[in-house]
Parts: structure tokens; C-alpha cells; sequence
């Protein structure tokens, strides 16, 4: 069995460029002498994956494998972290990504250059299995080459939709916000359904969202709860902020602490 962490835990911020209030999910996976990240986060997550490798014992140079669901700055951006890991991206995903002039977009040119000349990049194919127990589904949309994966290591299979699904609203809804194509994107969500519902119990995790699971009647369920704020400087002084709640678990939504 793999053994699986969420270092940092999606949320579905609607923003263009996925900034402070739409991050997205970063997994570590560890099993069979191999410790494998699935998207890498962009520059806002490094000291949440930090503090997590640190809290999970595990070092920058003991990552092995880094796997990208698409070139998105969010997404793609701290592969550069992880020195020795060989890298993995989809073909389409990566000659689209270079191809692309710089624009106001969540593209991260240079990052997308650097993956392409780079010697431990490997690009994938739609229905390639590579590592073990890892298999690469094309579910274009968002971008054009778009892949998730789904992992086979543990009874509990795993999809990982990047940003084909961002959040339990665009699968259920095929209504998928921020995709260059909406229809090939409702295509894409309906082929991630197929694969959700292969074998019960089997584990979602989405872009920019918590992890589900499908309950009895086929319906996500989430896995966890999820916890998010904003801390800002409103008064004179350093000492006090106020706190924004992002989450729905109740309370006051904003609130003033003293630190």
C-alpha cells in the first residue's frame, strides 16, 4: 500500500489566475522505494509543502516523481523544487504550453520552456500507464492537453482530475468554469465519471476541491473538512489583525485577534 498525504488541501476560489483564494490540491504518495507529488503548487503553497514534507519527515531531494495534470501556474510552477525527481506531463499539454505567446492567462511560460528542454521530463500519452499503477486519462478542456490520473496502488483507487474537475459543483453541473472549450471540458467530466464509478470506494480528488467519494446513491461526498481564512492588517497596530473565515462551519466571518 501507498501511504497518502494531501500536503496542500484545494479550494475553490473563482479567480482567473487562481490566486490567495483559489489554490490548489498537492499530493504526496509513498510506497515501493518511490515518493511521487501529484501537481506541485504554485508559489503561494511552498511553506505549506514545506511545513508538511518537514511534519512528514521527507526531504525536497528524496521526491522521485513529480506528475503535472496541466501547465498552469498554480498547478506546475515548484517542480523546481524537487532537483532529482523525473517529471511527468502530457505531450499535447507541454507543445500547447510552448506554443502559447506570454499573455494575461495562468500560464507559466517560462516554466513550460524550462519543462521542455529539460532531460528528466517525460511526456505522456491519453491511456499511458507509466510509474506503477499509474495510468494517464486524457480529459482536455481546461487546457488542450489536459490529463488526470488514476492510481491503482491501493484497494482504493484514486483519481486525480486537476482542473478538469475543479470542484464537486463542476461535476455535477458539467458547467466547468475557466476551460478554453466548455463543451470537450462536459465531455472530459463525463469520462471522469466513468472512471469514479469503476470500482466503489474509489477516491476523487479534484483540483480545487476536498476529496470525495460517491455515497449509495452515487452522490460525492466529501472526505474531511476544510479550513481556510485570510489574516489582513486593518488597525494602527501590528499586533492585532482580522481574521476571514473562508469556511461555512459557522462562527463570526470576520473577526479582529490579538495576537
Amino acid at each position: 500500500m501507498y501511504e497518502v498525504n494531501v500536503l496542500v488541501q484545494g479550494f475553490p476560489g473563482r479567480a482567473v489566475c487562481h490566486g490567495g483564494l483559489g489554490w490548489s490540491t498537492v499530493t504526496l504518495l509513498r510506497g515501493e522505494g518511490r515518493t511521487i507529488l501529484v501537481d506541485a503548487g504554485g508559489y503561494a503553497t511552498r511553506p505549506e509543502i514545506g511545513k508538511q514534507l518537514t511534519r512528514l519527515k521527507v526531504s525536497p531531494t528524496d521526491v522521485t516523481d513529480v506528475v503535472l495534470t496541466h501547465a498552469h501556474h498554480d498547478h506546475a510552477c515548484n517542480f523546481t523544487l524537487f532537483p532529482g525527481a523525473t517529471v511527468w506531463i502530457g505531450r499535447k499539454e507541454l507543445e500547447w504550453a510552448i506554443a502559447e505567446k506570454p499573455g494575461f492567462n495562468p500560464l507559466a511560460e517560462l516554466h513550460a520552456r524550462e519543462l521542455s528542454i529539460l532531460p528528466r521530463v517525460n511526456r505522456l500519452e491519453g491511456g499511458q500507464h507509466f510509474i506503477d499503477h499509474f495510468e494517464a486519462v486524457d480529459v482536455p478542456g481546461h487546457t488542450p492537453g489536459h490529463l488526470a490520473y488514476y492510481f491503482t496502488g491501493n484497494p482504493q483507487p484514486i483519481l486525480f482530475t486537476g482542473d478538469a474537475a475543479k470542484n464537486r459543483a463542476e461535476l455535477l453541473s458539467k458547467d466547468v468554469a475557466m476551460t478554453l472549450d466548455a463543451a470537450v471540458s462536459a465531455s472530459s467530466i463525463d469520462k471522469i465519471w466513468q472512471y469514479w464509478r469503476a470500482q466503489p470506494g474509489t477516491i476523487l480528488i479534484p483540483g480545487h476541491d476536498l476529496s470525495m467519494t460517491l455515497d449509495a446513491q452515487g452522490r460525492p461526498q466529501y472526505q474531511g473538512e476544510r479550513r481556510a481564512g485570510i489574516e489582513a492588517w486593518f488597525s494602527e497596530t501590528m499586533e492585532t489583525t482580522t481574521l476571514f473565515d473562508l469556511t461555512d462551519n459557522g462562527g463570526a466571518w470576520a473577526r479582529y485577534r490579538d495576537e
